[in-house]
């Protein structure tokens, strides 16, 4: 308990002050704002290290694409990920629920990075150009795009069916799709106390090409996410 108390006070007021002191960043270019989603990634990395004896071991990064644009499909169990992947890939552009931009100054610096939101529980003018968004950033920017096909975060154990919408993405895009298995739920649930002196390990799979069949590229992508979450837990 005492490990969480320290964890959650130092990591929440880190991020307080990050989100204060790069407050003009939001007036400046957006690349300014990107260091300071990098910075919540290490500190991040940090705090879970310090407080809570966390290692934090990437397998994988053989598989990682270079020199070509792709998406990114992660899986989702924790906060961690949505910060640390901010350190490992060149701060990519996440596909997120709605409710994440109303909140208040951490929602400014979301919409500042052009990340792409969606209502999940309407349909709405704002959710049919949901996918117009996702191909006009994929034009425009060399970042990659980062959605959790089960679309919340889930405990270690659970096993979602991933939602279609990353299916639409690969076949709207054409683009390699860069799986990641991440078990950081082991350490930080999405519900409950944090555990102490264990291990996350972000798994890079091998990408899945472009032009599959949307449904066989959902069901592979789906059974190589939870096979590598089956062997890392």
């Amino acid at each position: 308990m005492i490990r969480n108390f320290f964890f959650k006070f130092f990591f929440y007021v880190g991020i307080i002050i990050i989100c204060i002191i790069f407050l003009p960043s939001l007036f400046l270019p957006h690349r300014i704002v990107l260091l300071g989603g990098k910075l919540m990634g290490y500190w991040t990395k940090f705090c879970l290290t310090l407080f809570m004896s966390t290692k934090i071991v990437i397998k994988g990064k053989e598989n990682i694409i270079e020199n070509e644009k792709f998406f990114i499909a992660c899986s989702h169990q924790s906060m961690f990920e949505t910060f640390f992947l901010q350190i490992l890939f060149n701060s990519p552009i996440f596909i997120l629920k709605k409710e994440l931009l109303n909140i208040p100054i951490f929602g400014w610096y979301l919409r500042k990075i052009k990340s792409i939101s969606i209502n999940r529980n309407k349909v709405s003018k704002e959710n049919l150009d949901f996918y117009e968004k996702i191909k006009y950033s994929y034009k425009v920017s060399n970042r990659p795009l980062i959605i959790f096909p089960q679309s919340t975060r889930l405990m270690p154990h659970e096993r979602l069916d991933f939602k279609k919408g990353v299916s639409k993405i690969y076949e709207l895009l054409r683009l390699k799709c860069q799986p990641i298995a991440i078990n950081s739920g082991k350490v930080w649930p999405k519900n409950g106390i944090l555990v102490s002196k264990k291990t996350i390990t972000i798994s890079i799979l091998n990408p899945i090409n472009p032009n599959l069949d949307p449904k066989k590229f959902l069901k592979l992508l789906q059974e190589n996410i939870y096979s590598e979450l089956d062997n890392l837990n």
